[in-house]
């Protein structure tokens, strides 16, 4: 008789995989939930340029600016709105809402 064929044997690799397959998710949640507690500011600007995100932006001196991000730089992010374009300092901005 082949070891491999016994009747008991399915049902330990099905509660295994499904065991396997939880612990994957969990550590790849957890994985994406490090990275996101890492990510700076300009760093989660970088990831909206990339997706092409609108989004609305808190200023120190208490105005809202929304727009797409455009480009963001070393020190300053471009939002575009319509036709026109703005250039925000990363340094003066306190929240950023991400649409």
């Amino acid at each position: 008789m082949d070891p491999y064929s016994h009747p008991d044997l399915a049902q330990i690799g099905r509660t295994l995989r499904s065991r396997l397959d939880e612990t994957l998710d969990a550590e790849q949640e957890a994985a994406r939930s490090a990275a996101l507690r890492r990510m700076s500011l300009r760093d989660r600007l970088i990831l909206s340029e990339d997706r092409r995100e609108r989004v609305v932006v808190s200023a120190v001196d208490g105005h809202t600016y929304n727009g797409t991000v455009r480009s963001v730089g070393l020190d300053h992010v471009v939002l575009e709105d319509g036709s026109s374009a703005r250039w925000l300092a990363i340094t003066h901005i306190v929240a950023m809402e991400a649409r």
